[in-house]
C-alpha cells in the first residue's frame, strides 16, 4: 500500500505532475516553432518575448526545452516499457516454470547483467545506428534483466502460497495461473523499480543525446542543448541552465517517487 503522507512520495508526485503538464503542453502548444531560426536575436536574454532567452541560431529556448523534454519523457515511457513487458514475460517463465527454462533465460539475463549498463547501450547504438527509435530499442533491451531478475522472485514466492494451490487443484491452466492471477499481485512490488527505470531512462537518453547518439537535430533534445551550450556558458548561461534544469526535474521527480514508493513497498 502506497502512503500518500510520505514526503518523498508527495514531493516527487508534485514535480512529476509539473513535468507532466509541461510534456503534456508541448503537444499542443509552443510559443514559438522550436526549429525556427532568427539571426536577429542570437543568444536573446530571458525576456516576456523569450522566456527563457535564445539559442545560438536565435531559436526559442523555452519552445525547444519543452520539446525537449517531452522527446526525453517518451524514449523513457517507451523504453522501461519494454523492459517491463519483456521482463514480465521473461521473469513469469522462469518463476513458475522453473528447471531448464529458468536455466537459459535466467543465463542469457545474467549475461546482460554482466556488461556495464551504458557501455552496453553505446554497444547496441552502435549496431543499431542512432536515433530515437534506436535509443528506445536498446534502453529496453538494457532494463529487461533488472525486470525480469525481480519478477522471477516475485513469482516464485507467489507460486508456494495456497491460492495458487488451489488454482491447481480446480484445474485451471499454468498459463492462466501465471498471467491472470499471479501477474496481478505483484504489480505493485514493481512501482519503485519502474520510478528507477524512468530515471535511469532520463539520464541515460540525456547522456547519449549529449554524445550525438540520441535524438538527432534538428529536433530538440535536452542532451544536445547541453552539449551545444558548452560554448556559451559565460555569455549565455541560461542556455544550459534551462536544460539542465528540466533534467534535474524530470531525474529528481522520479527519484523521490521510487524513494517513497520503495519506503512503503519494502517494509
Amino acid at each position: 500500500m502506497i502512503n500518500i503522507k510520505d514526503k518523498s512520495f508527495r514531493i516527487g508526485t508534485a514535480i512529476t505532475l509539473f513535468m507532466l503538464f509541461i510534456v503534456l503542453l508541448g503537444l499542443f502548444w509552443t510559443p514559438y516553432d522550436p526549429n525556427a531560426m532568427n539571426a536577429a536575436e542570437r543568444m536573446a536574454k530571458p525576456s516576456m518575448g523569450h522566456l527563457l532567452g535564445t539559442d545560438n541560431f536565435g531559436r526559442d529556448i523555452f519552445s525547444r526545452v519543452v520539446q525537449g523534454t517531452g522527446a526525453t519523457f517518451l524514449i523513457a515511457l517507451c523504453s522501461v516499457s519494454i523492459g517491463l513487458f519483456a521482463g514480465l514475460v521473461i521473469g513469469g517463465l522462469t518463476g513458475y516454470c522453473g528447471g531448464w527454462v529458468d536455466e537459459v533465460l535466467m543465463r542469457l539475463n545474467d549475461t546482460l547483467t554482466a556488461f556495464p549498463s551504458l557501455l552496453l547501450a553505446l554497444v547496441l547504438i552502435a549496431v543499431f545506428h542512432t536515433g530515437k527509435y534506436n535509443v528506445i530499442l536498446a534502453l529496453g533491451v538494457l532494463f529487461t534483466p533488472t525486470f525480469a531478475r525481480i519478477v522471477r522472485m516475485e513469482v516464485a514466492r507467489q507460486k508456494a502460497l495456497d491460492y495458487v494451490r488451489n488454482a491447481k487443484l480446480m484445474g485451471v491452466k499454468d498459463m492462466r495461473i501465471l498471467f491472470v492471477h499471479i501477474m496481478p499481485n505483484i504489480l505493485p512490488v514493481l512501482l519503485s523499480t519502474v520510478a528507477i527505470g524512468f530515471n535511469n531512462a532520463v539520464l541515460a537518453e540525456a547522456s547519449m543525446s549529449y554524445l550525438g547518439l540520441g535524438v538527432q537535430p534538428p529536433d530538440p533534445s535536452l542532451g544536445r542543448m547541453l552539449n551545444e551550450a558548452q560554448a556559451y556558458l559565460s555569455r549565455a548561461p541560461w542556455y544550459a541552465m534551462s536544460a539542465g534544469l528540466a533534467i534535474i526535474l524530470l531525474v529528481l521527480g522520479f527519484g523521490l517517487l521510487s524513494d517513497g514508493l520503495g519506503g512503503e513497498g519494502h517494509a
